[in-house]
């Protein structure tokens, strides 16, 4: 029988789209851990108790996601440095007697830039959303020049001006030159929205493309730049190892990036098969 302490978790509003429990599951297998990673479908208002229930059970870990991210901060004994600068909590994990938040969201989006040798001076991000907030911290962490675009000019301003970069009108984001294009929009992911691309013209001055949709792996936006030479990076590299950040902080283990993607894929094949 797994008690509270083997008890970890996604907390969300909607959450049964979420790709974490399969795969933090198959980590714990793997690891031969005796705890269970469940998914918390919490509307906004009920979100202090859920708080309040990890708290009096010790509920391990927990992740955190859409609409959550923000809110979070105000009701944890501790946030990180890096989940503050971002303005976002994805991640709860405990320090002693203190629940902490924390972000690994940044170093999901940075790891495979790094290991791919592709760390860019300059980039265009396409989204201002919570997702946007983690990008742009950690390529100005790393040095870059960053320009936002979104759909929404007044919002895409604010998010400038919050984030120390430069917006560009929406309709004008054809004509902008990067090393690094990166969509943290919505448009390609699985559904309604999957035939979208939130790029309206060839990808002429970029370098590389970063879509952080995952399902469906390959994105529109993704098969244009593969046939236009681009190097792409994917939302599932990014997922995964945003996923192993938080599972290190949780067991003080590790699981196999390459072997995470091949179940990853494996399991989103299934998904999508009629």
């Amino acid at each position: 029988m797994i008690g509270p302490e083997g008890i970890l978790g996604i907390v969300g509003h909607p959450v049964a789209h979420s790709l974490s429990p399969a795969l933090h599951n198959w980590a714990l297998a793997g690891n031969g851990l005796p705890k269970a990673y469940f998914r918390w479908d919490i509307r906004p208002e009920r979100l202090v108790d859920f708080v309040a229930a990890v708290r009096t059970l010790g509920i391990k870990g927990v992740s955190v996601t859409i609409p959550h991210k923000v809110e979070m901060m105000d009701l944890v004994d501790e946030v990180t440095d890096e989940a503050r600068a971002v303005g976002a909590v994805n991640t709860l994990f405990w320090k002693d007697d203190a629940l902490v938040g924390g972000n690994t969201d940044v170093f999901g989006f940075l790891a495979p830039l790094k290991l791919g040798g592709r760390m860019p001076t300059s980039a265009l991000v396409l989204g201002v959303g919570g997702a946007a907030r983690a990008v742009v911290f950690g390529l100005r962490r790393e040095g870059a020049e960053v320009l936002v675009a979104g759909r929404d000019r007044r919002r895409a301003e604010k998010f400038a001006r919050m984030t120390g970069t430069r917006a560009v009108d929406w309709q004008e984001r054809g004509q902008v030159q990067a090393q690094l294009l990166v969509n943290a929009t919505p448009l390609g992911m699985s559904g309604a929205q999957e035939a979208m691309s939130p790029w309206p013209c060839g990808l002429v001055g970029f370098e590389a493309v970063y879509d952080l949709v995952y399902n469906p792996v390959q994105t529109v936006l993704l098969n244009q730049a593969r046939a236009e030479g681009r190097v792409v990076f994917s939302g599932l590299d990014m997922f995964v190892h945003q996923a192993q950040a938080q599972f290190r902080l949780w067991t003080g283990r590790e699981f196999g990036e390459d072997q995470a993607r091949v179940f990853l894929h494996g399991l989103l094949a299934r998904m999508t098969r009629p």
